[in-house]
């Protein structure tokens, strides 16, 4: 890819795109500019991946043909009135955070700028994360195939209407927290049988992975694989009743709800 990628923002989720992005040879560390207000993770980054630092939000957008604003919600105001006077006129701007949407991106510039929507998670610091993807109409297919292919450097990336965004941060964004709480109890329920706690994560993580890897690559639908691991009278489908008697499955759907509201909630536009 010929072109020049900034980062405004240095924290896990902009160091692991920056990461998969450079580790998958896409791009070359030069053609990568950061900065960010945390010093510290600002040189690691530097240290470990030979990207370039700027000392101004307004440099990084001035260079940027892909410009990923990789900051909290709460400061995304702030740092787009730095910048949007700086950004190059045909520059893609891509923005990672939950809540923000195309439509308040372009207000904040005060003009029609092309806008790519993307709700990437953690799992991308291991080269396996799961993004959802949506632009505004200003954005080309060449434009939109390039922003595709950084997320795909790093895992998965689908193409989603913007409306299912809020859908997206609740089984993707916010899930992997879900996942570790699932290894962690796994876990515990063998140190309680008597396994060494370390080794109990690493039985019980495995076992996640290639369930998962079972999904994706079977196409098989969630439920059959799950049969085909309970047979009768046996051992797994006790278990798979004693979830259901504590209601494992409704509480799963109540917290990825929950995800979803709040981040319907942050979308919108706060009271004076």
């Amino acid at each position: 890819m010929k072109k020049t990628i900034g980062f405004i923002g240095s924290g896990n989720m902009g160091g692991a795109i920056i990461g998969g992005l450079v580790g998958s040879a896409l791009v070359a560390p030069n053609q990568v500019v950061v900065s960010s207000q945390d010093n510290e993770s600002l040189q690691a980054l530097k240290e470990q991946h030979g990207i370039r630092i700027a000392a101004e939000n307004s440099q990084v957008a001035a260079e940027s043909d892909i410009l990923f604003l990789a900051v909290k919600p709460n400061i995304y105001n702030i740092v787009i009135d730095e910048i949007k006077t700086a950004i190059k006129e045909n520059a893609v701007v891509v923005t990672i955070a939950a809540g923000k949407s195309l439509s308040d991106i372009e207000e904040r510039f005060g003009r029609k700028v092309k806008v790519v929507r993307a709700m990437p998670n953690t799992p991308a610091l291991v080269g396996e994360g799961m993004t959802g993807i949506c632009a505004n109409e200003v954005v080309n297919v060449a434009e939109l195939t390039d922003v595709k292919n950084i997320f795909d450097s790093f895992g998965r990336s689908e193409m989603v209407a913007e409306y299912m965004m809020d859908a997206v941060t609740g089984v993707s964004g916010s899930s992997p927290a879900l996942v570790f709480m699932f290894i962690e109890s796994l876990a515990d329920g063998a140190v309680r049988g008597g396994m060494p706690r370390q080794q109990a994560y690493k039985f019980a993580a495995q076992a996640v992975l290639g369930s998962a890897k079972m999904v994706l690559e079977t196409g098989k639908h969630p439920g059959e694989l799950k049969d085909m691991v309970c047979s009768p009278g046996g051992t797994t489908i006790e278990a798979v009743a004693e979830l259901e008697k504590n209601g494992f499955r409704s509480a799963v759907i109540s917290a990825v709800q929950t995800t979803i509201d709040k981040s319907i909630a942050m979308s919108k536009p706060k009271e004076n």
